[in-house]
């Protein structure tokens, strides 16, 4: 924590998060246990309060991130018997609005291979998009993303992760 805020107040120090300095900090906010962040915009009102007042630090905006089932976070949870729970957690809520701004609907991972992905969780999963006979789509078969934002999202349990609650993308909440 300390290590933290001496990085914050060091970057405060070069004009980062001043207001009108054109230097952007944005902080992160992601749980530290299985369950849903708070709601983003409030969050960020008590956050640059909190740090203004214990630390003088200043930041621009503060993103909320939903932490994915997959992977490490889904063996903790696992080895602590929580991940039916936590999956549980994220169906119970689903909010269909958030499925408008997923990021699957208008963003492209692409491995080293040049196989392509809707989102870095399905590349983290191995999760390639496929073309109509299931044969992995690359970078070298499309011309443009315009060849391929017509293909069928790849979806899994995990994609209740982006759209539960408020919604979570690599730029905080999406609803």
């Amino acid at each position: 924590f300390e290590r933290s805020i001496m990085g914050l107040l060091k970057l405060n120090e070069l004009g980062y998060g001043a207001e009108g300095s054109g230097l952007q900090l944005d902080l992160v906010y992601n749980p530290i246990g299985p369950f849903l962040p708070p709601e983003q915009s409030a969050l960020e009102a008590k956050y640059k309060e909190e740090l203004a007042a214990e630390f003088g630090i200043q930041f621009n905006s503060l993103f909320t991130i939903t932490n994915m089932p997959i992977k490490r976070y889904a063996d903790f949870l696992y080895k602590r018997g929580e991940l039916q729970d936590y999956m549980e957690l994220l169906v119970r809520n689903f909010n269909p609005s958030a499925c408008d701004t997923a990021m699957c609907t208008t963003y492209v991972s692409v491995d080293y291979d040049g196989n392509i992905y809707d989102c870095d969780f399905n590349q983290q999963l191995a999760m390639k998009l496929k073309n109509r006979s299931s044969t992995p789509i690359t970078v070298h078969d499309i011309l443009s993303t315009s060849d391929i934002m017509e293909k069928k999202i790849m979806t899994s349990n995990h994609c209740f992760g982006c759209v539960s609650g408020m919604g979570s993308s690599c730029q905080g909440a999406t609803v």
